[in-house]
């Protein structure tokens, strides 16, 4: 078992740590402060090939694996939490077209989307079909050579400022069996916005309501086969699940980083606070939780380029280790701020801002422990997870 990066490896991670400081990390604060969508630093991303880094090479990406994927994305959550994130959900977007879509529409979209210079937005969850996915009702009904799209999607991440949606609809009967995707261009008539909402944090990314009236969608633009698309998103979630983990583990690190630094500097009663044992310990925890997040997380993008069949069961344990594990790093590292980790001057409540939602979102949480609980229950599982 080999736990040190590769050559290969190495660099990618040397080249994303460049980028992520030069372009992300001292636009941060400013992307939040202003709720800025920074689409310039993202088409920056596709000229280093970011944008498309699991899309297949055949659709014009790297064809990387979601373990070397996971690399770059945690170097790209140093500098930009929020940023990293939009591109993880613009990554499985873009390969799911790549992968899916038939040819003239993977040649019609995915040069620009590998690119960076047409962006793509992920359309799973609705008003009543959160955790429950498979419950989704927007329709697809066929109509000769097209589709017409009806129904609403809540919490899309980019929305109103992407140029593609990669839409889940409902062609069949109720049930996972009965979900088809969809390539669906945004700016089709019919597709209308909703206010992009105010958040706690992820300012730099807008979130809105998608709504579908009597959309045209052509029958050219499905993914894959009417029914397959519930499994599609499954696929998409696992891959999803390694990256919102690893945007925790690379805010935690830089939290580490900044901490550590502000500990050796600050001085109570004549003594630097590195000095007190209370603020070793607590930073020796830190590390420990980061490092075995951080370990967990590329466990589990290893099984899922290996085609393991419990793949998705740890997945979801990386999910909620690592998101949990990340954010208390996050808040602790606040804490040893004091009273300056809680004014924006310092980017400490950015950080915990932008990694609590991690708990929430590719499945809850809860959710999460759902599926390895149900995996551990049954007959003989146990003996398999090692």
């Amino acid at each position: 078992m080999q736990f040190e990066l590769s050559e290969e490896q190495s660099a990618y991670v040397a080249s994303a740590r460049e980028f992520a400081q030069a372009e992300f990390r001292p636009n941060a604060a400013h992307w939040d402060e202003s709720s800025l969508f920074p689409k310039s630093a993202l088409k920056a991303a596709g000229d280093l090939g970011f944008m498309g880094m699991y899309t297949p090479e055949e659709a014009g990406g790297l064809g990387m694996s979601r373990l070397d994927a996971s690399l770059i994305v945690e170097e790209l959550a140093r500098g930009c939490t929020t940023t990293a994130a939009f591109l993880t959900i613009h990554n499985m977007a873009t390969a799911m077209i790549g992968k899916y879509c038939r040819q003239s529409v993977v040649d019609r979209w995915c040069p620009s989307l590998v690119a960076g210079e047409t962006l793509a937005s992920y359309c799973l969850t609705e008003p009543g079909a959160g955790s429950d996915a498979a419950s989704l009702r927007t329709t697809a009904t066929r109509e000769g050579d097209s589709y017409r799209l009806n129904g609403s999607k809540v919490f899309i991440s980019g929305a109103g400022d992407t140029d593609v949606l990669v839409v889940m609809a409902r062609t069949g009967d109720s049930g996972a069996r009965g979900i088809t995707a969809f390539l669906v261009p945004a700016d089709l008539q019919g597709v209308t916005y909703g206010k992009k909402e105010s958040k706690m944090g992820w300012n730099a990314q807008p979130t809105r309501q998608i709504s579908f009236d009597d959309v045209c969608v052509p029958a050219a633009n499905r993914m894959g086969e009417e029914g397959q698309g519930f499994s599609i998103a499954m696929e998409g979630l696992d891959g999803g699940r390694i990256n919102i983990a690893t945007c925790s583990v690379g805010t935690a690190q830089q939290a580490i980083v900044d901490a550590t630094a502000y500990v050796k500097d600050r001085q109570q009663f004549d003594t630097a606070i590195s000095e007190f044992q209370h603020t070793q310990f607590q930073i020796a925890d830190m590390l420990t939780e980061l490092v075995a997040s951080r370990q967990m997380i590329r466990l589990a993008a290893s099984k899922l380029d290996n085609g393991d069949p419990n793949a998705s069961t740890y997945c979801a344990m990386a999910k909620r280790f690592a998101t949990d594990a990340g954010f208390k790093v996050c808040n602790d590292a606040l804490q040893l701020f004091g009273g300056y980790g809680y004014i924006r001057e310092y980017p400490m409540e950015r950080y915990v801002r932008d990694t609590r939602v991690h708990q929430i979102l590719e499945g809850t949480n809860e959710i999460m422990r759902v599926i390895v609980s149900r995996h551990a229950l049954m007959d003989g599982a146990l003996e398999v997870i090692q």
